[in-house]
């Protein structure tokens, strides 16, 4: 009898153990304790967008011709009118040089045929008074009127050399002006596209060339980027907008709406887009900031001040949260109900309270109410 017993419950404990170690240990949960805070809802840019300069040209020579001199390097501040490259220019220059001497010689001759035929004016004046007097023939009066005539002539004619002699140098002044960039705006030198002795040439017509200069304005640079069509219709110009940038991580910029496009692009009929420019507030952030940066955009569309709020990553469809019970160990399915929302938060308005414990970790195998869990360790 005794045997009988000690083998009955050899096998029990043999059983339990078995069972026992077969059991699944009950699955860890990262928790979040529920808090008040700030919710923003948010429109976000669909792809990366980029720091851009309000006014960026990419300058090119009106002529084809041989480098002969480069004024600026890549990085150098310009002002505006300043010369950054020329070409050879030494034909252009002579026949400016030739054309000026010529308006000079021409402005002499006209100003000594003026002052002639002033004198010529003068002479048949008095030649005039003395013939009323009886003091003079009438053939030597009607010679001054003639020489006088003649004098004016001779003078206009001479004055309308001068003016041709002017437009064929300021027309000899543009072809040599032709030969030199100047900087239409005041900037920075991004890139230089030719050494000295090489040739340049415009771009023709429908065929993009390098640029022989790219000038960049930083007084102002804004952020331009795509957001789902279907999030268009709640914007506004002049919403707030908070920035980030890669190159400057952990650290956001405050900035405003200022454009948005009349139109949809539908580069990809799956993904169609609006595009959006954003200014920062501060002017002096450009001084930390490269043209071409990426950076990414949230349009700040409503915003609520010290309300309950989780991580969206917890809520689930039909706005169930777990929330965890830590006299039982186990987890209870709560509905809530929620008001605005981001990628980072929601804000709750009824079903949970301060200091209620909620599961993050959703992707967890095996989560079901009333199932028993182990909270993991902070930072884990």
């Amino acid at each position: 009898m005794k045997k009988a017993i000690a083998f009955l419950i050899i096998i029990t404990l043999a059983t339990a153990g078995i069972w026992y170690a077969g059991r699944k240990p009950p699955p860890e949960v990262s928790l979040h304790k529920v808090s008040r805070g700030i919710v923003q809802k948010t429109v976000s840019n669909t792809r990366a967008g980029t720091v851009e300069a309000c006014r960026r040209s990419k300058l090119s020579m009106p002529i084809g011709g041989r480098v002969d001199e480069l004024h600026v390097d890549e990085g150098d501040r310009v002002e505006a009118g300043q010369v950054l490259l020329s070409l050879w220019n030494k034909d252009r220059k002579a026949m400016t040089a030739q054309a000026q001497a010529r308006l000079l010689a021409t402005r002499h001759s006209a100003e000594k045929l003026c002052v002639e035929a002033a004198n010529a004016e003068r002479e048949a004046k008095r030649l005039e008074t003395l013939l009323v007097k009886g003091l003079t023939s009438k053939e030597a009066t009607e010679l001054g009127r003639t020489r006088a005539q003649g004098g004016r002539f001779g003078c206009q004619a001479a004055r309308d050399e001068e003016q041709v002699a002017e437009a064929v140098l300021q027309m000899n002044q543009v072809l040599l002006e032709e030969t030199y960039l100047r900087a239409p705006f005041a900037g920075i030198i991004a890139e230089i596209n030719g050494e000295i002795g090489e040739y340049v040439t415009p771009s023709p017509p429908g065929v993009a060339t390098p640029p022989a200069v790219d000038l960049i304005d930083y007084s102002c640079l804004y952020v331009t980027a795509p957001i789902d069509e279907v999030d268009a219709g709640e914007l506004n110009v002049g919403l707030p907008a908070r920035l980030s940038l890669d190159a400057f991580r952990g650290e956001t910029f405050k900035g405003k709406l200022d454009r948005i496009a009349p139109y949809v692009l539908d580069l990809e009929r799956q993904a169609r887009t609006v595009e959006i420019d954003v200014l920062f507030d501060d002017p002096d952030v450009r001084a930390r900031l490269l043209v071409g940066y990426s950076a990414d955009i949230d349009i700040i569309l409503e915003t609520h001040n010290d309300v309950l709020r989780v991580p969206t990553e917890a809520v689930m469809e039909d706005d169930q949260v777990y929330r965890y019970n830590r006299a039982s160990g186990t987890l209870e399915l709560i509905s809530i109900t929620v008001g605005i929302s981001n990628w980072n938060f929601t804000e709750v308005t009824e079903g949970l309270k301060v200091g209620d414990e909620i599961v993050l970790s959703l992707d967890e195998p095996g989560l079901a109410a009333d199932i028993a869990v182990v909270p993991r360790a902070p930072g884990t």
